[in-house]
């Protein structure tokens, strides 16, 4: 690897292993150098992590002359607080994304379905003999492309982009930098789940001009007027259950439409973030209603719970202390539900 790629990889210095991951991501520099037309597709409803890996990429890919979209299922636009991480104005709607991208490459995005209407993008550009470069540190990830660039031990898929990026000889400027900067930042919820490794990095990309305050803020910090009134009926409603989870405790909260209304969806996201301090519970679960009876369902654990496993059982996916499933039906069916799964999920 080139440049400063000693403080992209765990422990900080040369390996004399052989690494699987740093072959991956050779292979992948090596097929993004020689192509001329690269699409980069982040999750619907796009974090910081996705949208941030995909755009850092695309950026350096234009510099090296590519022509460059970024694109998600869902919905038509970034979520508010991402979009001054697109500078360069890489974003484009669905609906013009080529039906069959020349290469492809799919950011921090576990299984085809989390890419919604855009999955078929994937089978037609591997039936035309293109490329499709899964990019992800989920345990989860299903293996859909024709090559996978996956480090299940990564903070965050920044992480790898950022290996990607020194492969590829790239220089790290202010705006890369933000890009991954966002997606560190908010998948190690404010470096809580950090390794030396990673706060190295994280100095490195202030060391390129990040200012931490102005690109944390709108990421974790800010919200309208209406989020609290939002929060306060949400919370009245939470239920804690410390019985449940194997006997560890579930606290849960349920964001309704009626609730939601005018909010965007970050605001509602960061429900999870308030219940999940609940003291008397291992295990943290918020249902948002996205239209009637259709859940998206966030869960993350304290320590002791591997609720990706559980997410897997309800159909989803993620990490063992963060993790997230999508359902249909009456609330009180999905806790139902999820009450069993997490009852037999692996203690850590």
């Amino acid at each position: 690897m080139r440049g400063q790629s000693d403080i992209g990889r765990p422990g900080g210095g040369p390996s004399t292993a052989v690494d699987p991951v740093e072959l991956a991501v050779a292979e992948a520099a090596r097929k993004l150098s020689e192509a001329s037309d690269v699409t980069l597709f982040a999750h619907i409803n796009p974090d910081a992590d996705a949208l941030g890996s995909a755009l850092a990429l695309g950026r350096a890919l234009r510099r090296r002359g590519c022509t460059v979209r970024v694109s998600f299922g869902k919905p038509e636009q970034p979520p508010f607080s991402l979009r001054d991480l697109d500078g360069d104005g890489l974003v484009v709607p669905a609906d013009e994304v080529p039906a069959a991208p020349p290469t492809l490459v799919v950011c921090d995005t576990g299984s085809l379905q989390r890419l919604g209407k855009l999955a078929d993008r994937v089978a037609a550009t591997i039936a035309a003999g293109g490329d499709v470069i899964v990019i992800d540190h989920h345990v989860s990830n299903t293996r859909y492309g024709t090559l996978h660039v996956v480090d299940e031990h990564a903070e965050a898929t920044v992480m790898i982009v950022l290996r990607l990026l020194d492969e590829l000889g790239e220089e790290l400027d202010l705006p890369m930098a933000r890009c991954l900067y966002a997606g560190l930042v908010t998948d190690t919820r404010s470096f809580r789940h950090a390794s030396a490794w990673t706060h190295r990095v994280a100095a490195r990309l202030l060391e390129a001009g990040v200012d931490p305050e102005a690109t944390t803020r709108p990421l974790l910090d800010t919200h309208p007027f209406d989020w609290m009134n939002m929060l306060s009926r949400v919370l009245s409603e939470a239920r804690l259950e410390p019985d449940a989870a194997r006997g560890l405790g579930l606290v849960h909260a349920t964001v309704r439409l009626a609730h939601s209304d005018g909010l965007r969806s970050e605001d509602v996201d960061s429900v999870i973030d308030v219940v999940r301090t609940t003291s008397e519970a291992e295990v943290a679960a918020v249902l948002k209603e996205t239209a009637p009876k259709h859940w998206s369902v966030s869960l993350r654990a304290d320590s002791r719970l591997d609720v990706g496993r559980a997410a897997a059982a309800c159909g989803g996916g993620g990490h063992r202390l963060a993790s997230g499933f999508t359902a249909q039906g009456s609330a009180e069916d999905i806790i139902a539900a999820l009450r069993k799964a997490l009852d037999e999920a692996p203690l850590l």
